[in-house]
């Protein structure tokens, strides 16, 4: 048997045995000490290293702060855009309210616009001030019912929708042009029962987005061959839809339609030759309906500048950038615009964002616009963070329409483009409008409650 050495020891103290690392790694507990790490098994830590300016002393304080601001702005436009869409991230639920916060205060904001600018109109013609106000306040709490009703429905339920949902805004449609249809302003888009309109063009765009999606999420990667995109969504399904649209002469209807389907078809992954074609057959199309109806083709010129010829054709539009133009950066006072006097036509429905300006000035007019930006950030979250097709499709259609509807509308009222009858979404006068986005929102906010986790169990 061999023996460990005792060490050479102070005089005056019992030599102590020398113990290795593993009787000190494996010291019984219970005896209430930290068991020491002995010296020799401490291992050497590296010096840092230094440039030799740092070493003399000579380099300069600005050089690391210059630096780290540098890689601090570079790490802030890196992490921008993940930041944005939220997918550096779990998920905590943060889109769902932004989602619903959003459209609220859009709902909120539009009520109170719609009886800004149609109770001096109403008294003008003899009507109460508040009729319209109270009919788009019911349309307002039945479309946040059924926006909260579909918020709970499932994927597999949305996805029986689809086909009855597109075959009924078929029929819808076609009814437009029976004894039922109306005519408004020139577009006959309407159909009325014992006193009550609606417009089925507005249904049309949320059932076509549903069907797309399943459609579409179907194929799968077939999508990508071009065939497979265009039947049977182009041909012949898109070309009823707003082929009946088209016979109804609602042509701002008829853009705002083929760009949720240009969306679908974006989303699904269709390819991209596909969407040169769609948008020259869309732009000759667009020319050709203006050419051929004295209304729009008066629109145009009057946009391009001829005014003066003694129809008015600018009178809207002018008095529009009137009342964006007096509102100032401050406004004028909730309830104090002056255009809405009946010198800015449908004035609570196509032009109520002049009326916004006017009376809420530039910083009213941009909360708008940023309230819109941030129901757009919200939804895009929602489609980056799922991996299903149909939800991807389905949501990519609904942004698209809103807010493809609202940059038509506020550029249609400043003069970017010409009057093409586009009303600006949960704001302007519209009880069918109204109530089909809510619904549309209902629909994204269904996904946006659910993670992705559960995309298989909900499909």
């Amino acid at each position: 048997m061999v023996t460990t050495p005792a060490r050479p020891t102070p005089r005056g103290k019992a030599p102590e045995p020398n113990r290795n690392r593993r009787d000190v790694q494996h010291r019984p507990s219970g005896t209430g000490s930290t068991p020491v790490r002995p010296a020799w098994d401490t291992p050497a830590r590296p010096l840092p290293r230094t440039s030799a300016a740092a070493r003399d002393g000579s380099s300069p304080a600005g050089a690391s702060r210059t630096g780290t601001g540098r890689s601090g702005l570079r790490r802030f436009f890196t992490e921008f855009w993940p930041r944005i869409e939220g997918s550096n991230r779990p998920s905590n639920g943060s889109s769902y309210y932004l989602i619903l916060g959003t459209t609220l205060a859009l709902t909120s904001i539009g009520l109170m616009m719609v009886l800004s600018s149609s109770a001096v109109e109403s008294i003008s013609q003899g009507v109460p001030p508040y009729d319209l106000f109270v009919r788009e306040s019911i349309f307002g709490v039945v479309g946040v019912v059924l926006m909260l009703i579909l918020s709970r429905f499932s994927v597999r339920r949305l996805k029986r929708l689809a086909w009855p949902a597109i075959m009924l805004s078929i029929v819808l449609l076609a009814l437009v042009f029976s004894p039922i249809g109306k005519a408004v302003n020139g577009n006959r888009n309407w159909i009325e029962v014992g006193g009550f309109s609606a417009q089925p063009s507005e249904a049309a765009k949320l059932a076509l987005a549903l069907w797309m999606a399943t459609v579409l999420a179907r194929k799968g990667p077939l999508v990508r061959l071009a065939k497979h995109s265009v039947i049977p969504v182009l041909f012949p399904m898109t070309t009823i839809v707003a082929g009946l649209v088209v016979l109804g002469h609602d042509l701002g209807t008829t853009v705002i339609i083929l760009c949720i389907v240009a969306a679908g078809l974006y989303f699904a992954g269709a390819p991209g030759k596909l969407f040169i074609g769609f948008t020259i057959l869309g732009a000759v199309g667009a020319v050709v309906m203006a050419l051929t109806s004295g209304n729009r083709l008066s629109r145009l010129s009057g946009w391009l500048g001829n005014c003066d010829d003694g129809n008015d054709l600018c009178f809207q539009s002018q008095n529009g950038i009137y009342a964006l133009a007096s509102g100032g950066w401050w406004g004028v006072g909730l309830g104090q615009g002056r255009q809405k006097w009946n010198w800015i036509p449908e004035a609570h429905n196509d032009f109520i964002f002049a009326i916004i300006g006017e009376e809420f000035g530039l910083l009213g007019s941009l909360v708008v616009v940023l309230l819109y930006g941030v129901l757009a950030v919200a939804i895009f979250r929602v489609i980056v963070r799922h991996n299903d097709p149909f939800i991807r499709i389905v949501c990519g259609c609904i942004m698209t329409w809103i807010i493809g509807q609202a940059f038509v509308n506020i550029a249609m009222v400043t003069g970017l483009l010409p009057v093409i009858g586009v009303p600006l979404p949960l704001i302007s006068y519209g009880g069918t409008a109204l109530t089909l986005v809510l619904m549309g929102v209902g629909v994204v906010l269904s996904f946006a409650r659910t993670s992705p986790a559960s995309e298989k169990a909900v499909a």
